[in-house]
């Protein structure tokens, strides 16, 4: 009984990381729409779904009650806590306070499984859940695309770039990125089936060429190149120092050269210097910004089209902007400069207690914590990839935050 049981939680638990990766339902549902259709679906099943996630969650969290305090009192991520309800009291001064009480609810709700998340796995599990979860996503991926072409193919942007279970290439990139780091890391340091995890790191790679996200395949290369930096970390202090040194010199000099060559390197890649009109947003959203620094316009009070505050930016870019292309300026319009220095002093502290758990462990597992935040605070220069409610990201954020800070 009680394996039926870890069975089901499990079963459980890998139906939410698919919800929360935002796979499959939302391109079915939209009927395989591209990004230039304008397509209103029935989305109930999804919120059914949701609804459901979000009870089971509670009453695990409430069935291991103790287990649940332990964590939240002992994790003392005061920043943390305090961004999430920042939310919730934006209500009061929000351009949209229906639209900031709906999202704050599922924001809560999606930190809740990340702390259900950190507080019911161990990072090897969680690590082995997320490639199960990925595994899924990328056999789909490839039914869809090569079955399935409507949906899985989006042909709105030219030459048919692989979307597979997401309603954009963007998308599914951006999984890719995750899941590639998920299975190198367990094929890294697995000893007995490592092929296995090897296969789901290429099939990985290969979607991520298919969707041909220029932006997520840079941000893989330099968390591969984060990954080997961290185990560094790990070596004697006469011979870390070193290393480090020399690598930082080196990362120095590539970021110079990339300075004076930004031009040519994006015309190379085929991309040009506004990184598709990202940057044109960004000035926008910075001048709405500036008209109200402190606070913002609420958690998602800003972004309503021709109904809200983002009509000014609307007006002058001539085309639908959902949001502004980079999860900093993303936090900082809906809950200002508040908001974003909470991010940024929990991240902070996050990641230096990641670099401590890295420094007294033997396993390459306690790397994935520090993977996941570097790969967030990279993600979200050029995605709205921080604060966003039923998203893989923040939970993942949310898990890997507490799980550095507790001692199992």
């Amino acid at each position: 009984m009680k394996k039926l049981l870890i069975f089901g939680e499990n079963g459980f638990a890998i139906v939410a990381l698919l919800m929360y990766s935002g796979a499959i339902l939302t391109v079915i549902l939209s009927g395989g729409a591209g990004q230039s259709d304008i397509v209103e679906y029935d989305s109930s099943l999804i919120r059914i779904i949701f609804f459901f996630i979000y009870a089971v969650t509670l009453f695990l969290l409430v069935l291991r009650w103790k287990k649940t305090l332990y964590f939240i009192v002992q994790a003392k991520d005061i920043w943390l806590y305090s961004l999430v309800m920042l939310t919730v009291v934006s209500i009061a001064w929000s351009f949209s306070p229906s639209s900031t009480l709906k999202d704050s609810f599922t924001l809560i709700n999606s930190s809740l499984f990340g702390l259900y998340f950190a507080s019911r796995y161990t990072l090897k599990q969680q690590l082995n859940l997320l490639a199960l979860n990925f595994g899924i996503i990328i056999v789909l991926s490839f039914i869809f695309a090569i079955a399935l072409p409507k949906y899985g193919i989006q042909n709105d942007i030219g030459s048919g770039k692989w979307r597979g279970v997401f309603t954009h290439k963007n998308g599914l990139g951006a999984k890719m990125v995750t899941s590639s780091m998920v299975f190198f890391i367990l094929g890294y340091q697995a000893r007995r089936r490592s092929w296995l995890f090897w296969v789901g790191f290429s099939l990985s790679i290969l979607l991520l060429i298919l969707a041909a996200s220029t932006s997520s395949l840079l941000n893989l290369l330099i968390l591969i190149f984060a990954f080997f930096t961290f185990l560094i970390w790990r070596l004697p202090y006469q011979v870390m120092i070193p290393t480090l040194i020399m690598m930082a010199t080196i990362s120095q000099s590539l970021y110079f050269w990339f300075s004076n060559n930004a031009n040519v390197l994006f015309s190379a890649i085929g991309k040009d210097s506004t990184l598709t009109g990202r940057t044109d947003i960004w000035q926008l959203t910075i001048d709405m910004i500036w008209k109200h620094p402190w606070l913002g316009y609420g958690y998602s009070g800003f972004w309503h089209g021709w109904d809200g505050e983002s009509a000014y930016i609307w007006r002058i870019v001539g085309w639908p902007v959902s949001h502004p292309h980079n999860g900093y300026l993303a936090l900082c319009v809906d809950l200002g400069f508040l908001g974003l220095g909470l991010f940024f002093l929990g991240f902070w502290r996050s990641y230096v207690r990641g670099f401590a758990c890295v420094r007294g462990s033997k396993t390459a597992l306690d790397v994935w914590p520090l993977i996941h935040m570097t790969y967030i605070a990279l993600a979200s220069t050029t995605e709205s990839a921080l604060l966003e409610s039923n998203s893989l990201n923040w939970m993942l954020y949310v898990a890997v935050s507490l799980s550095v800070r507790i001692k199992r």
